[in-house]
C-alpha cells in the first residue's frame, strides 16, 4: 500500500493533520519512522513533514530551555545552553546518527533506546503540542496516553542531574538499561528527587519506590543502601536479544547504587 507524503508550512496544519489520522505519521530525522516504514509497518499510511521553522529553534524562556522537536543530538551537544543533556546525545549511536536524530524522535523511541527521552523525563521537563496546549512528559509516557504531535520541549538546567548508560559493548552500544536522576539536595537533604529508567519496560520509567526512600533524607550510605533495593521494584523489564528480564531485574539496583555512590 503506498504511503502518502504531506508538507505542512505550520505547526497548526500539522496539528489538524496528525489528529486526522491515525496512520499519520510526524517525520522528524527518520531513524525511527523510517525503519517502521522499511519494515513495511500497515501503521503507517501517512507521513507529515512539518516545515515550521520553530521545531528547529533552542531558545530561553525564563528559568527554561524550550527545545524544537527537530533540534538533533549534535545540535544539543553544540549548544552552549544544553551542556547538561550533551553528556546524554552523544551517547546516542555514532556521528552520522547524530546529526539526524531528533530530540522529538527520541521521545517516541521504544525501549532500549530512548536514553534522552529518560534524561527529559528526570529532569521534569514539560511538552508543548502542535495545538499549542503544555503537558508534562510525565503525562506522555502514562500507560494508553493519546497520541500527541509534540512541537517544543521545555526544560530546566540542573546542576544535580546525573546519567549512567549500562550497555554490553562500550562506549556506544545498545543499552542494557539507562538510569537518568535528578538530585537536588537544598540544606543537605533530598528534595523531589527523580530517578529514572530507560530499557526496565517499555517506555521510561520513574523509580518511584526508590524516590520515596530517598525524598527528605541525606545521601548517605544508609539512603543510597535503601533506595537501591527498591531500584526495580514496580518496573516491568522485558527479555530482548540485549539482556533478559532477570538479568535488568539482578543488575538494576547495583547500576543505581553506583550512580547515587558517585552523586555523594
Amino acid at each position: 500500500m503506498p504511503i502518502e507524503v504531506r508538507t505542512h508550512a505550520t505547526l497548526a496544519e500539522t496539528a489538524r493533520a496528525f489528529a486526522a489520522s491515525r496512520g499519520a505519521h510526524i517525520l522528524g530525522g527518520g531513524t525511527v519512522l523510517m525503519r517502521a516504514v522499511n519494515a513495511a509497518d500497515p501503521s503507517v499510511a501517512t507521513i507529515l513533514r512539518p516545515a515550521d521553522p520553530v521545531l528547529r529553534q533552542i531558545r530561553t524562556e525564563g528559568r527554561e530551555i524550550a527545545i524544537g522537536a527537530g533540534v538533533t543530538m549534535a545540535e544539543i551537544i553544540a549548544h552552549r545552553e544544553l551542556g547538561f543533556l550533551a553528556p546524554v546525545a552523544r551517547l546516542v549511536g555514532g556521528p552520522q546518527v547524530r546529526t539526524t536524530a531528533t530530540i522529538g524522535g527520541n521521545l517516541f523511541a521504544a525501549a532500549p533506546y530512548g536514553d534522552v527521552a529518560g534524561a527529559l523525563l528526570a529532569l521534569g521537563a514539560s511538552v508543548v503540542t502542535g495545538e499549542g496546549r503544555r503537558m508534562p512528559l510525565d503525562d506522555l509516557f502514562r500507560p494508553h496516553a493519546p497520541r500527541a504531535f509534540v512541537a517544543t520541549i521545555l526544560v530546566a538546567p540542573s546542576r544535580d542531574f546525573h546519567f549512567v548508560k549500562v550497555s554490553r559493548v562500550r562506549p556506544k552500544g545498545v543499552s542494557v538499561m539507562s538510569i537518568a536522576a535528578n538530585l537536588p539536595r537544598p540544606g543537605g537533604r533530598l528534595q523531589d528527587p527523580r530517578i529514572v529508567f530507560n530499557g526496565m519496560g517499555a517506555r521510561p520509567m520513574r523509580a518511584v519506590a526508590a524516590e520515596r526512600a530517598l525524598s527528605g533524607q541525606p545521601l548517605d550510605a544508609a539512603t543510597i543502601a535503601r533506595a537501591a533495593s527498591l531500584a526495580a521494584e514496580g518496573l516491568a523489564p522485558e527479555d530482548d536479544a540485549i539482556a533478559s528480564a532477570w538479568y535488568r531485574r539482578e543488575v538494576a539496583p547495583v547500576h543505581l547504587r553506583r550512580l547515587l555512590e558517585g552523586a555523594a
